[in-house]
């Protein structure tokens, strides 16, 4: 076996990420290969935007103007090789951007463009056949803005065989973009499943930037210099282990607990994590500190891939109005939720009287007064709150009197009340979800290298048939023995929690082998769903995961409607995880004596 490594940063997990990532990297960080993952369901949503407005845009326009403006020097001078899903809707008006921010430089690069994704040109074909959502049964909607399968990795590592040195996609898995240098400099076959797992994982743990070296984690007062916190680093070997680390020098954390909740963020059944390349399983995955701020990542499983693309539409429904108000004093979480529904009650009745249709749907959080715990709150007497108010109409005038409503209240009503520091909103489309699976061989994937079209036939589409690995599952524990004390779960515990559309996972990882047997009888999926059981509506799925101490709970219709189309205040479901970790767990005295858990 090659002893050859490869060094892969990521300097960016979403459009809006800091611009400090991409020089860090290019400076201090050894690397060959410099990605970045721009894309989310509300990015393609506001690209579609864009591109409506005007049909050169449709990308990520910092991407080039900003970020690769910075270093496109020195990425030339070291040979770094670039590869980012920055294209969005337009990769081609994206690698037009980028060749022009380098000639400006001095610099010449190749640039490849990979396409096909795109499918609304299709979507009246896609109506007539009856495509239908993945998780609601509905049929396609009237007007989508955008329809994106989600291609994997070979295109990219074709485009980088051809000898490019900026490769620049559409929508693409998140991981593909770390995976497609990995196919390309090991070699690896469409059937080296266990290696494209394990690529997969890579690209999955460094899809989300800073999230794998420290950002986001549940010991954060441990984790140190967030003002220059690192941006991951995967060291990877042909055989499929690589080594999870950061620049030296740099800030954050990489340690066995901050990767392996990376590890688990955003994925359901980590026995079968479907990516269009293949089906993976991280159930045996081990995570071994094999350095200061290195983290030996191995295990990863893999089994064939399906025959479909999944893709993601998006569609305008509606419009929405978001507004604040800061409301300061005694009862300020009653005062606060009277506000709202006051200003309802006043513009319902001007409604009325105009003739205009109700609100589609309304809700009122007092923010600082635990909206988010339910029934767990412990801070409704809390002296300053922001009163949230949010609402849906079919159309946007009845929003915009609604926006004039708002600011009466700071001399009608509650004492303490204060301006927002907003200023009026305006409202805004509410842009929603439709997913749908569509067969390989119906999408023509082409790569552009300087302009010269390779067309990429569908991935092993006659040999794509559907297989399994065997997930790894914890034996049957022993009743726990002796005497019992409660101590907060984040004592035994670390959490990360992130949604899929209108399902939510929380990863939970003991923070030693001895407390797995205490999550597992403490932690059932019955005692989570009741827990939740005032925001989730659908059922909770618990999922062991023995390579990493963990377990991964699934809870579905837990958002809301989902991310982009949610109306709480925490619409991606990121702190699901921290309420979850004060919940109390019983644990054997003995135990919590050998391991502390009675300190402080």
């Amino acid at each position: 076996m090659s002893s050859k490594t490869v060094r892969i940063g990521c300097a960016a997990g979403f459009w809006g990420d800091s611009s400090v990532g991409a020089p860090q990297l290019v400076r201090h960080g050894r690397i060959e290969y410099l990605v970045f993952d721009y894309l989310a369901e509300l990015t393609m949503s506001i690209l579609a935007r864009a591109r409506q407005k005007d049909p050169a845009l449709g990308y990520a326009t910092d991407f080039p103007a900003i970020v690769m403006r910075s270093v496109v020097r020195e990425i030339a001078a070291q040979g770094i090789r670039v590869i980012s899903n920055a294209g969005g809707l337009n990769p081609a008006a994206c690698a037009a951007a980028v060749a022009q921010v380098a000639e400006a430089a001095g610099v010449r690069l190749s640039i490849a463009v990979v396409e096909g994704d795109d499918l609304l040109p299709q979507i009246e074909v896609l109506r007539a056949r009856g495509v239908r959502d993945l998780w609601s049964g509905a049929p396609l909607p009237a007007r989508v803005a955008s329809a994106n399968a989600y291609l994997g990795a070979f295109p990219i590592a074709q485009a980088l065989d051809r000898g490019a040195q900026v490769v620049i996609t559409g929508r693409c898995v998140d991981s593909a973009v770390e995976l497609g240098p990995l196919i390309h400099e090991f070699g690896w076959r469409p059937t080296d499943y266990d290696r494209l797992a394990a690529g997969s994982l890579a690209g999955h743990l460094l899809e989300c930037g800073a999230q794998a070296t420290g950002g986001l984690h549940t010991d954060w007062a441990q984790v140190p210099d967030w003002a220059n916190i690192g941006y991951p680093i995967a060291e990877c070997s042909a055989d499929g282990t690589f080594v999870v680390t950061k620049p030296e020098g740099s800030g954050g954390l990489v340690t066995p607990a901050t990767v392996g909740e990376q590890m688990l963020y955003e994925v359901h059944d980590p026995g079968r994590y479907v990516l269009p390349d293949v089906v993976c399983d991280f159930t045996d995955v081990r995570m071994t500190q094999a350095g200061a701020h290195r983290v030996e990542v191995r295990g990863a499983r893999g089994a064939a891939p399906t025959p479909h693309y999944k893709v993601a539409a998006t569609y305008a429904d509606g419009w929405r109005l978001s507004a604040q108000l800061t409301i300061i004093g005694i009862d300020a979480a009653r005062k606060a939720r009277r506000t709202g529904e006051a200003i309802l009650e006043r513009t319902r009745a001007i409604f009325k009287a105009r003739g205009i249709a109700d609100y589609r749907r309304t809700r009122i959080e007092a923010l600082g007064a635990e909206s988010a715990y339910g029934p767990h709150s412990r801070a409704q007497q809390a002296r300053e709150v922001v009163m949230r108010l949010v609402a849906e109409h079919e159309t946007r005038e009845p929003l915009e009197l609604l926006a004039r409503e708002v600011a009466p209240a700071g001399t009608s009503w509650s004492p303490g009340t204060t301006g927002s520091g907003l200023g009026r909103q305006t409202p805004g489309p509410v842009v929603k979800l439709f997913s749908f699976l569509l067969p390989k061989t119906e999408v023509a994937v082409t790569v552009r290298v300087d302009g010269a079209a390779l067309q990429v036939p569908p991935q092993a589409a006659a040999e794509a048939r559907e297989g399994a690995t065997q997930p790894r599952c914890y034996p049957a524990f022993a009743p726990l023995e002796g005497v019992r004390v409660e101590v907060p779960l984040v004592k035994i515990a670390w959490a990360r929690s992130g949604d899929k559309g209108n399902t939510e996972n929380i990863g939970v990882l003991a923070r030693h082998p001895d407390l797995v047997p205490v999550i597992a009888q403490e932690l059932t999926a019955a005692r989570v769903a009741e827990h939740f059981a005032y925001c989730v509506g659908g059922p909770v799925t618990r999922y062991d995961v023995p390579g990493v101490q963990a377990f991964n709970f699934v809870l579905e219709n837990a958002l809301d409607g989902g991310g982009i189309a949610s109306m709480r205040a925490d619409p991606l479901g990121k702190g699901f995880a921290q309420m979850l970790l004060d919940l109390p767990v019983a644990v054997p005295r003995a135990l919590a004596e050998a391991h502390r858990l009675l300190n402080g």
